[in-house]
């Protein structure tokens, strides 16, 4: 059992100095810079009054949070699916199923993601999305069907920069996911598999009963460390015009011209939002820790 944490005097004075640190810090970009703050002009951009309803609705810095938060949800479960069949394939031992899916990996993690982004959208999606034709479709549905819609996916009207985006961080994350499902995969120990065998089990469920819940284990805590990765990966769509968090807080600094309160407000939200998922992910995997043991 851990034990309880104790504070040493040692703890306290590099606590100290660190926060004289930061302090130091603080005063020195203020009196260099002489900047004046004003963060009236921004907080405005988080929330406004509906002049239809008179009611609160977000405003554009939180509507970039909602699809920042859509992108990050429906990436990490495509990214799930697609590095689960590449892991599986890394695993295998026929050399066709290894070359398909290292190739996809070595490919993904050895071109910059700037580049990465810009190749998949201009080169690749720019040739299936006009096909797909999402918005004109999803404009046919019914009113219940595009609220449904809406909620899932953000506004209708711009679905089709939705899914470009959605499949750019995909691909993107699914490479890591990759190495992941994989290392996860290879950390069962084969005498495992082999008594499970010998036991007159089947492929499936020796797959079921033995790899899984082990593998299970292993890969959930990098899991959730690139969930919170792909929400900071999320602000590269933002560079091909998908309207995300970093995006609007770019429309909000050319329109206001304040751009450390900008940038300043939206790293507090980014830092937030996985902050929270960190403390989250941890309370899990020490409730899973302690079902399992």
């Amino acid at each position: 059992m851990p034990t309880r944490a104790r504070w040493s005097v040692l703890d306290a004075l590099i606590l100290g100095v660190l926060a004289a640190l930061l302090a130091w810090v603080c005063w020195r970009v203020n009196s260099v810079f002489h900047y004046r703050w004003d963060w009236s002009t921004v907080w405005p951009f988080l929330v406004r009054i509906d002049p239809a309803t008179g009611q609160w609705a977000p405003n554009l810095l939180l509507q970039g949070l909602a699809t920042t938060v859509r992108l990050t949800l429906w990436g990490m479960l495509l990214a799930v699916l697609i590095g689960t069949v590449m892991g599986w394939a890394r695993a295998q031992p026929r050399l066709l199923w290894r070359l398909i899916s290292g190739s996809y990996v070595m490919t993904i993690r050895n071109i910059p993601p700037v580049v990465f982004v810009f190749i998949f959208v201009f080169f690749i999606s720019s040739h299936f999305m006009p096909w797909l034709r999402l918005t004109e479709r999803a404009r046919e549905l019914p009113e219940s069907a595009q609220w449904v819609l809406e909620i899932l996916f953000g506004p209708v009207a711009l679905l089709d920069n939705f899914f470009l985006g959605l499949t750019c961080l995909a691909v993107f994350s699914g490479a890591y996911v990759t190495e992941i499902v994989r290392a996860g995969l290879q950390a069962v120990p084969r005498s495992q598999i082999e008594a499970a065998q010998s036991l007159g089990l089947s492929g499936w469920l020796t797959a079921r009963l033995v790899v899984l819940p082990q593998a299970l284990r292993a890969v959930l805590p990098p899991l959730a460390g690139q969930l919170i990765q792909l929400i900071k990966d999320s602000s590269l769509v933002s560079l091909v015009s998908i309207q995300e968090l970093s995006f609007m807080a770019q429309d909000v600094q050319v329109s206001t011209q304040r751009v450390f309160e900008v940038f300043l407000l939206v790293a507090v939200i980014y830092f937030g939002v996985c902050f929270s998922l960190s403390r989250i992910f941890g309370w899990l995997e020490t409730r899973h820790a302690a079902a399992t043991r």
